[in-house]
């Protein structure tokens, strides 16, 4: 179902549809460390995916080696996330397995590929029947803003129930679980910036 943390993981790719036009309101939404959330359909199948925006208080640098910090024990003050653990790092080709609260018992196996110079991380799901998808796909994007460090998550994926999830506006949907995994890693470098600085 979702995706967290860990790579909070996520590929853009030519077919999907555009995204929807962000007013003037979005830059002052990400200067207050707002996240901002629009929703994307996948421009081949019937599945659904998500853009998130947000600012950390920590330069690109900084939060690079956190991002890139695969075997990372402060995931785990995530509440969504049971385990996580590094299986194995080849070049810039990284696998992870993480167990998440909404899914217990059910390994989710990530390949994320880091690109160092463009501090990008491209990931998909290797597992996904094992998980209940069909397909989950993303990109994070990391980019200087002044002091912090601008994110930009997108991710596509498709599940039994998936438009429930993308539209309910509730504890338990798409929104509140990404405002929690943003403002969660917002505060989580804040109070740990220390360990990651050169």
């Amino acid at each position: 179902m979702r995706c967290c943390a860990c790579a909070l993981v996520l590929i853009a790719s030519s077919g999907f549809s555009s995204e929807p036009h962000l007013s003037g309101g979005f830059q002052e939404q990400l200067s207050n460390s707002d996240p901002v959330i629009s929703k994307l359909k996948h421009g081949q199948a019937h599945g659904r995916g998500f853009k998130l925006e947000y600012r950390v208080n920590a330069p690109l640098d900084v939060f690079w080696s956190y991002k890139t910090n695969f075997d990372n024990e402060l995931l785990h003050t995530n509440r969504y996330i049971n385990s996580h653990k590094l299986v194995s790092r080849e070049g810039n080709l990284v696998i992870t397995e993480t167990e998440y609260s909404y899914k217990p018992r059910k390994v989710f196996k990530w390949q994320t590929t880091v690109f160092p110079d463009q501090h990008l991380l491209e990931y998909t799901l290797l597992n996904p029947e094992g998980c209940g998808q069909k397909y989950h796909y993303g990109y994070i994007q990391l980019e200087a803003d002044g002091t912090g460090t601008r994110v930009t998550q997108v991710s596509y994926f498709d599940f039994f129930g998936v438009s429930l999830w993308v539209n309910y506006p509730f504890n338990g949907g798409m929104s509140q679980f990404l405002k929690y995994t943003a403002r969660w890693e917002q505060q989580l470098i804040s109070e740990f910036k220390h360990r990651y600085q050169q």
